[in-house]
């Protein structure tokens, strides 16, 4: 017997697919302000909850991450959430020459993530994450990439498009941009449409998929495409002390909640409404969160449900970052749920 949940997240999808038809295997840009296709019903994502430091590490678990289990989605699903996105490292998987071979064993990790996720009445958004050469080389990558594409896609291709759905590439940065970046993904959708016609698939855009990348996001003239930008602002509190910003790490002592803060969350949440009003589409935040090193949780609570309470008006599912490790919303140590936290999502705390 179907949950809930799962009755309500099937219908959703069924209005999207109701309303989509099969996209031909070609991209043809659309504008940015109209479409000859009709535009998608949004996705069901909901309270949505990032498996970071899991599957995009070198390798599994580093980062001071480790190897999810089914308990983990379990625990995942009790507490409320509606999906889960999980971010996976495929450049050093597979070869990089044609056939782009994906290793087995790798592809059989994944497979069994997601049907653990599955498993417990999760929808699963699936990605390239850190696909490191495609950011430097666009051009140059974009065959491998596409490749790599055709292999998941292939795998996956008879899971349930309700529940399932593609990320193309996270965070486009540095030499791939507006610019390039529908020639880029070309091979990788064109590859997807082949086995999975009608699956939802989503695209962010440059500079890291910032809100401000919604006013010229460039999209595939495709009926089940979705939009998604990520959220860290004001990035000096959100990465405060974060190593991996090098040069340029933000001092720690930044605290959130000023009238500055709370009015920049407003011109932002009207950077969406306008992108909503000008598209017809419904975006959902990938990603969003504060670092855990110089922020305590209930600063780190504040700020979740601060973006919550003033993106969700708008109808935007929110995916935070992340379950375990940095940006926790789980404690790993104690066995349980940083306290706020979920609350913060509008989750029950027990």
């Amino acid at each position: 017997m179907m949950t809930s949940k799962l009755i309500l997240s099937a219908a959703a999808a069924s209005l999207a697919l109701a309303a989509c038809a099969a996209v031909p295997v070609a991209i043809h840009a659309q504008s940015a302000a109209t479409s000859t296709r009709a535009t998608p019903p949004p996705l069901p994502v909901g309270t949505c909850i990032n498996m970071g430091n899991s599957l995009e590490p070198e390798q599994e678990g580093s980062w001071g991450g480790a190897p999810v289990d089914a308990a983990d989605f379990a625990r995942i699903s009790a507490a409320g959430f509606d999906t889960v996105r999980i971010p996976v490292r495929w450049h050093n998987k597979s070869m990089e020459t044609a056939p782009y071979t994906v290793d087995p064993e790798w592809m059989a990790r994944v497979v069994e993530v997601v049907d653990m996720a599955l498993a417990e009445d999760l929808n699963v958004i699936l990605n390239s994450h850190h696909f490191d050469p495609i950011y430097s080389d666009p051009q140059g990558t974009a065959q491998w990439h596409g490749g790599v594409w055709d292999q998941i896609a292939r795998q996956f291709a008879d899971y349930p498009e309700e529940h399932l759905w593609f990320e193309l590439e996270n965070e486009p940065h540095d030499q791939l941009t507006h610019a390039n970046l529908l020639d880029t993904l070309e091979p990788a959708l064109v590859a997807v449409r082949a086995s999975n016609p009608t699956r939802a698939v989503i695209i962010g855009g440059e500079n890291w998929s910032g809100v401000d990348s919604l006013a010229t996001l460039p999209l595939p003239d495709d009926a089940n495409i979705h939009s998604t930008f990520h959220y860290y602002d004001p990035f000096p509190f959100t990465h405060q002390g974060a190593s991996w910003t090098a040069p340029n790490i933000p001092e720690p002592g930044r605290q959130f909640g000023s009238p500055a803060d709370l009015a920049q969350l407003q011109r932002d949440v009207a950077k969406v409404e306008t992108y909503i009003e000008r598209t017809g589409r419904v975006p959902f935040m990938g990603e969003t969160g504060a670092y855990d090193r110089h922020v305590s949780t209930p600063e780190r609570a504040a700020y979740h449900q601060a973006v919550r309470e003033a993106f969700t008006p708008s109808g935007i599912g929110i995916c935070t970052w992340a379950y375990a490790n940095t940006f926790p919303f789980w404690d790993r140590q104690s066995g349980d749920w940083l306290p706020g936290m979920r609350a913060a999502m509008g989750l029950p705390e027990d």
